[in-house]
């Protein structure tokens, strides 16, 4: 039992990946951006965003003049596939090199197989942002990071689902957001937000005023960065709403980033649990109560029992 705990919760340490880690956001941000100038908008930028996969990370089903299309990233071959309807499929290898090499072989890819697309090419939510096509800085790409990175990502996916699972309300799926690099489950109260100050960086205050333009309560885990240096797992309210960051939270290593203004969990907190799935849970329900109840959602009509393998819910 130990060795497949270890397995699904590996080490994950951010000193070592930070660079593979800075590098493979911007590879995602090219493949995203991708389908963000093909795809028309959804609510809270839901279009956009990659899914996890059995090998990597992956777009949803593309489009473009009746070519189907979906691009994934092979973390196990380390492959970068498009795979297309009229059956071809093309292919490039994730190694170390800039992100402007990275850039010219994609769109070089989508060329040949007729997808001819045009992007912004400077990079969102990133600080010193480069343009892709000159961004001759990152070039790391840690093979075996990375997969540790990948089987975090399904670990925390089967959990983030579960915890879907006992919400009635509109609630977001479990996705990848490829510009703050991180995946996420958001739920919504269905009630109207004050409208967000935006001031993100290098991204339209239209989206993000649009994504939250209502009531949320979200929780996701990113790999580290900024002022937290390690994997983490997170929760937030937006509106927070009074006294949000005082409230009791689960388990007891976690804490209210006065920073971030959310919670945080320390990755390695749940990684070395004996049940993490559990204690990540635990933290999920904790932060999302403190939300609901300080902000008076109507819980009773948003929430239910968790789901259940070929149940139909009762009514």
């Amino acid at each position: 039992m130990e060795t497949i705990v270890a397995a699904s919760w590996p080490e994950l340490p951010y000193a070592a990946g930070r660079d593979t880690c800075s590098t493979l956001q911007l590879w995602t941000q090219i493949v995203g951006k991708v389908r963000l100038s093909l795809t028309p908008w959804i609510n809270h930028s839901w279009h956009v965003t990659l899914r996890v996969t059995a090998r990597g990370l992956g777009t949803p089903l593309t489009s473009v003049d009746g070519l189907h299309f979906q691009v994934e990233f092979d973390f196990i071959d380390h492959i970068l596939w498009l795979r297309s309807s009229d059956g071809h499929r093309r292919q490039m290898m994730l190694k170390p090199m800039p992100v402007a090499e990275f850039y010219s072989e994609f769109l070089h890819l989508l060329s040949e197989s007729g997808i001819e697309v045009r992007i912004s090419k400077v990079p969102n939510e990133v600080v010193d942002a480069i343009p892709f096509d000159r961004d001759l800085v990152h070039t790391a790409y840690d093979r075996d990071y990375v997969t540790r990175l990948w089987r975090v990502l399904l670990a925390s996916h089967d959990v983030f689902f579960n915890f879907r699972s006992s919400f009635l309300g509109k609630s977001s799926p479990v996705h990848f957001f490829w510009g703050s690099f991180d995946l996420a489950v958001t739920r919504f109260s269905g009630r109207r937000a004050p409208r967000h100050p935006g001031g993100v960086p290098h991204l339209p205050d239209a989206v993000v005023r649009e994504a939250y333009s209502h009531e949320v309560s979200s929780a996701g885990f990113w790999p580290g960065g900024g002022p937290i240096e390690y994997a983490a797992f997170y929760s937030y309210a937006y509106p927070p709403p009074e006294d949000f960051a005082s409230s009791p939270v689960r388990p007891e290593s976690a804490f209210f980033s006065r920073e971030l203004g959310e919670f945080i969990l320390p990755y390695d907190a749940v990684r070395t649990a004996p049940d993490p799935s559990a204690v990540l849970m635990d933290f999920l329900q904790s932060t999302y109560s403190a939300a609901a109840e300080r902000g008076k959602w109507n819980r009773a009509e948003l929430e239910c029992p968790f789901g259940a393998v070929g149940r139909p819910r009762p009514v």
